[in-house]
């Protein structure tokens, strides 16, 4: 068992799969955390979650939420990298395409960033179904759901499309751009397959709907779709194996996924670290997780935002270029103080 086109899981990996299979079985509820690459996940326990790590899934949470929303200083300054650098990186995903080497490659870049809010603020703040905040070393507010479980029914969400919701006829054009559409279909596609290897049966329950995020900086509409399937009997509750065998998230890698990793690699000379990862949790019943993505990390040299899109064939460098910053943003209406 291994990440396609990588080296096989280390024994490190394997051994948390074990363990989440083994707390699933007994119905002990647990939180976790995996890196894009699978070399540091993380799993607790309730009572084992450190000090530091605060987390809210869908109201899944160790804190309580804020009574009162006093004022506060929601400035937000993003530095997006020089429009030579993403392009070089654009350049080299643009000619693995036309070479037939991928159909879908998902490339992110780091952008720096200023805020007055500390990452626990951000996390108590933010209107985002999934935030966890890891020892102020980063903190993630991510709308993707990845896997959902419960019984014998799992169901996944894939996220591709996003447009500014201020532009004339958002909806319309996202949703009838060629390669928007494109760009999804071949996402659908392979999170239908990857399921395939968990689940008996698997169908599109919910093709293309839209939905609203509000930002600091306006809105946005994101495109997803939902997938749905019958878990086979040997995979019921085994949640480290299904994981295993749907990682890396498709919507944040590509189509196929092995050469595809391998293109990332090439294309973004950055490590993701856990930006692209998966977090969630299984409260006895429910077992929920998120793609990583709206993902903000202290760094030596000050604070990054992770953010990216899909680039196909038909991608226009400055389009994908300018969604890469628009993607760049605190997910909390605006306060008195915004400068």
């Amino acid at each position: 068992m291994g990440l396609p086109g990588k080296t096989p899981y280390d024994a490190k990996f394997l051994q948390f799969c074990e363990d989440m299979n083994d707390l699933g079985q007994k119905g002990i509820p647990f939180v976790f955390l995996i890196d894009y690459l699978c070399k540091s996940p993380k799993l607790w326990t309730m009572e084992e979650v450190p000090a530091g790590v605060m987390f809210d899934f869908k109201g899944f949470t160790n804190f309580p939420r804020p009574k009162k929303q006093e004022n506060f200083d929601t400035t937000f300054r993003k530095y997006p990298i020089p429009f030579e650098d993403y392009l070089h990186s654009f350049e080299i995903a643009q000619r693995n395409l036309k070479r037939g080497e991928s159909f879908l490659i998902n490339l992110s870049a780091p952008t720096p960033v200023e805020t007055y809010l500390s990452f626990s603020e951000i996390l108590l703040r933010s209107n985002a179904p999934y935030r966890f905040c890891f020892q102020n070393e980063f903190v993630c507010f991510s709308p993707e759901t990845f896997i959902t479980i419960e019984g014998d029914n799992i169901a996944t969400f894939p996220m591709k499309g996003t447009i500014d919701a201020s532009l004339p006829n958002a909806a319309e054009q996202v949703l009838s751009n060629p390669k928007e559409a494109a760009e999804h279909a071949t996402i659908v596609d392979l999170l239908r397959n990857d399921m395939s290897r968990v689940a008996q049966k698997v169908w599109v329950e919910k093709y293309r709907y839209l939905d609203t995020i509000y930002t600091t900086q306006g809105s946005l509409l994101q495109v997803s779709s939902e997938i749905r399937g019958i878990l086979s009997k040997n995979h019921q509750r085994a949640f480290g194996s299904i994981l295993a065998e749907m990682l890396p998230a498709g919507s944040v890698t590509g189509a196929p996924k092995p050469r595809t990793l391998e293109i990332i690699d090439e294309a973004e000379n950055y490590n993701r670290g856990y930006y692209t990862g998966v977090m969630g949790y299984f409260d006895g019943v429910r077992f929920d997780s998120a793609v990583m993505i709206r993902f903000i990390e202290r760094t030596p040299s000050g604070l990054v935002f992770k953010s990216g899109g899909g680039i196909t064939a038909l991608s226009d460098v400055h389009t994908e270029y300018q969604e890469l910053i628009d993607k760049v943003y605190l997910p909390i209406p605006a306060s008195p103080f915004v400068s």
